[in-house]
């Protein structure tokens, strides 16, 4: 996680430097639904890369917004959630979601 130091002063800043990337976004997006694994995130979000989608969910796990849970099993099962601090962040998505439709209908 970043320290206060790390961070822009500007709070919208923070958010922004949070989540501001459009996979950030769709990864968030899908997570608030339900906790999902590495291959059904990738096939559900068109375009991403491997790579992207990886580092997308390590930096948003470094920065507490995801969590991620290995279970013993073989083969291994990896699932990602949203941490606590991420679920906080559905009243922004909603809005987004809102504000998105509202605009698609005036057009």
């Amino acid at each position: 996680m970043k320290t206060k130091d790390e961070l822009p002063e500007c709070p919208v800043a923070t958010t922004v430097s949070i989540i501001g990337s459009k996979w950030k976004l769709l990864i968030i997006r899908n997570l608030l639904a339900r906790p999902w694994r590495f291959n059904e995130l990738k096939k559900d979000l068109d375009g991403i890369s491997q790579k992207i989608l990886t580092d997308s969910l390590r930096s948003m796990e470094e920065d507490g917004i995801v969590t991620r849970t290995v279970y013993p099993e073989v083969p291994p099962r990896v699932e990602y959630a949203l941490s606590e601090l991420g679920e906080s962040m559905r009243p922004i998505l909603d809005a987004m979601y809102q504000w998105g439709t509202d605009y698609k209908n005036t057009l």
